[in-house]
């Protein structure tokens, strides 16, 4: 690994099994993964995911909050506004197949 530690590693093995299960949630579903491919291309706004995906605020709030929920972004607040950034668990994207 990169020297980073995983965040879907607890300190127990329920924890930890309760941090898969979540991680795998997120990036189980076509439009999450599609969300996290646009993360990594380097829209990293609402507005910005709103018009590549063609989602709605409210959906794209939803699946969100699974993928931070998920380990797989950060929702960051800055200058009153908010972006996303990928984590280390997010980048997985590139190694999963589907849309």
């Amino acid at each position: 690994m990169s020297g980073v530690e995983s965040k879907t590693i607890g300190g127990s093995m329920e924890e930890t099994k309760d941090r898969h299960r979540r991680y795998l949630r997120a990036v189980n579903h076509p439009l999450r993964r599609r969300m996290l491919r646009a993360l990594k291309e380097g829209d990293e706004t609402v507005e910005s995911l709103e018009e590549r995906l063609g989602v709605d605020a409210k959906t794209l709030d939803w699946h969100m909050r699974i993928l931070e929920h998920g380990f797989c972004v950060e929702r960051v607040e800055e200058d009153g506004a908010t972006r996303f950034v990928l984590t280390q668990e997010g980048l997985v994207v590139d190694y999963v197949e589907g849309p």
